[in-house]
């Protein structure tokens, strides 16, 4: 099984072509000899009938010879009512009676096929008896030929052999180049793919000309790569950016001790503890996201959902925040949705410290329901996101130059938590029209009553 299993689909598929191709090669064989077999002893059986009867009429107007020339058939006995043997045919004279049957009445009789006959040795014969009517009366003429064999002759039987030989043969071959040059796309596709290394993800695997389930694979290969490529990509931004933003708080940090360090008698240590733990805690924000949105891309295991009632959710969060800008709740009740309660917290919270950051003096809180979806919007008065932006704010690590001059100390990783948190619960985040500053819109499935 493993030798078989180790073969290539065309070796497969031909052997079993040439082996399904035999099977009714032997089959339309056996079908031909059983055929020719029964319609050739159907003819020798006819032939000592004919031949009995002959004699034996030709017997009534004259005594036949004591030994007669040879007929077409093996050998002929005439049988007096005595039993003795009164005429026979030249090659059998001598032998024995060939049978001792006798006719019950006049005609024609098939005796039953006896092989290891006296007059016959070794061979199977079919015997026709004949009762020669008036005349000598009590005569009997036995006619006798060999048995058609079961392969009739040794030429047809070479003739079947070699045709079912050949078309073996000849479909194992067919089978094996005509799968061969149906799969020269999956070879054509392996070498390329075998070529394609994470450093060059460039390339693509040739597209059949056929729209058939090679073309369809070959697509789906080059999907994947567009996909591979692109999250190859990510990981380089994610990975230089990642390396950029660790690099600013850790220079602060150097540069505080290194300044301290220059005047440690006149150095305040206290104001440099005060910037070391600012750095800290800028290094501490990022990598807590880092961790967030790593368990995100690996799809942790989520808690059990449950029903959340979005308005209270919100309104919870809100009381539990110190205030930095006037709030204004418009918070429908009864709004249910499903899913994990730490995590939409967690959303709403990244929403939150974004709009008051950027927010003049006030912020907007809303929860709507509308057309079967759950909806929570949070508005700033600040100055905005050109919409050309708008999706760039979602990418990791993306800080507008506005949002850089407000707070030097985000990490560029809130608004990515936030989206990826509304896509596994089966919702979207986005950012909408206003008439002043930025409207986050978070959109979520509603929970059926």
């Amino acid at each position: 099984m493993r030798l078989w299993q180790r073969r290539s689909v065309r070796t497969r598929l031909a052997v079993i072509a040439g082996v399904v191709m035999a099977l009714m090669c032997v089959a339309a064989s056996v079908a031909v000899l059983f055929t020719v077999h029964g319609t050739a002893q159907a003819y020798t059986t006819r032939a000592v009938v004919d031949t009995a009867e002959r004699l034996g009429y030709a017997s009534v107007h004259e005594p036949l010879p004591p030994v007669m020339l040879d007929e077409t058939v093996a050998g002929v006995q005439v049988i007096d009512r005595r039993g003795r043997i009164v005429s026979t045919t030249a090659g059998i004279a001598g032998r024995p009676r060939m049978a001792d049957v006798r006719p019950s009445g006049p005609g024609s009789q098939v005796l039953p096929s006896e092989c290891g006959s006296p007059a016959f040795p070794g061979r199977c014969m079919t015997v026709a008896a004949f009762r020669v009517p008036g005349g000598e009366s009590g005569h009997v003429v036995y006619a006798a030929d060999y048995d058609v064999p079961w392969h009739v002759s040794n030429r047809l039987l070479a003739t079947l052999i070699c045709i079912t030989s050949a078309l073996t043969v000849l479909t194992a071959c067919g089978t094996y180049l005509a799968v061969r040059r149906a799969l020269a796309p999956v070879d054509a596709v392996t070498e390329k793919l075998a070529t394609i290394t994470a450093t060059d993800l460039s390339r693509r695997v040739p597209v059949s000309k056929f729209r058939d389930e090679l073309r369809r694979l070959a697509e789906a290969a080059n999907q994947t790569l567009d996909r591979a490529e692109l999250a190859v990509e990510q990981q380089r931004r994610f990975a230089s950016d990642v390396s950029h933003d660790l690099r600013s708080p850790l220079t602060a940090m150097r540069a505080e001790i290194e300044g301290a360090m220059l005047d440690p008698e006149h150095a305040d240590w206290r104001a440099t503890g005060d910037a070391l733990l600012d750095s800290l805690d800028r290094l501490q924000a990022m990598v807590a996201d880092l961790l967030r949105l790593a368990r995100l891309d690996a799809g942790a295991a989520q808690p059990e959902p449950e029903r959340i009632d979005l308005a209270g959710l919100a309104a919870r969060e809100l009381d539990r925040r110190p205030r930095k800008v006037e709030v204004v709740r418009d918070l429908m009740p009864g709004v249910i949705v499903t899913g994990d309660r730490l995590s939409l917290a967690r959303l709403l919270g990244n929403l939150l410290d974004n709009g008051e950051r950027h927010a003049a003096s006030m912020l907007w809180v809303t929860v709507r329901q509308e057309d079967g979806a759950a909806i929570l919007e949070v508005q700033d008065d600040g100055s905005g996101v050109p919409p050309e932006c708008r999706e760039v704010v979602f990418q990791r690590f993306t800080r507008l130059d506005q949002a850089r001059e407000k707070d030097a100390g985000g990490t560029g990783l809130g608004l990515s938590i936030a989206r990826q948190i509304a896509q596994t619960h089966n919702g979207t985040l986005t950012i909408e029209d206003s008439a002043v500053g930025a409207r986050f819109v978070l959109r979520l499935p509603a929970a059926p009553p």
